[in-house]
């Protein structure tokens, strides 16, 4: 039986815990998945200011940490083989194309995304990236609306 693997593009969003949720549900399914769970944090805003520009990218990922490690442990509970990461992308604006790369590298049998992420300044996963996923991706992705 080959592995498969799902990728899960995650933000805090209720759409990205929605995906969580149906990634877990098809592997339960298939007890041989392997489920990833990625967060980007690209370059909010402009960036005239570097170092202002990356410490609000670490701000973002210390966040996003305690989330990861909840994910983590749920998934564990339920024997589901899960692997986090949070990616920090000071060159694209746009998580998509990350994702994608991160997909590309893993193998990655499925992308499940919110079609669209937070709001406001907390903007990580917007449309355009669930759009940008769906154009640029090697493998099928499902979109969470």
């Amino acid at each position: 039986m080959m592995k498969r693997k799902i990728l899960v593009a995650y933000d805090g969003s209720d759409l990205s815990k929605e995906a969580l949720q149906e990634a877990k549900f098809q592997a339960r399914g298939i007890p041989e998945t392997e489920v990833y769970v990625v967060s980007v944090v690209t370059q909010a805003g402009p960036s005239t200011n570097t170092a202002v520009a990356r410490s609000i990218q670490w701000e973002l990922a210390e966040k996003i940490k305690p989330d990861m490690e909840v994910i983590e442990e749920d998934f564990k509970q339920e024997d589901i083989t899960i692997n986090t990461d949070i990616i920090i992308d000071a060159v694209n604006r746009n998580a998509g194309t990350r994702i994608c790369n991160h997909a590309d590298a893993y193998d990655i049998d499925l992308i499940i995304v919110g079609s669209r992420g937070l709001g406001g300044v907390k903007k990580m996963i917007l449309g355009s990236v669930s759009n940008r996923v769906v154009q640029e991706s090697d493998c099928p992705v499902l979109v969470i609306k």
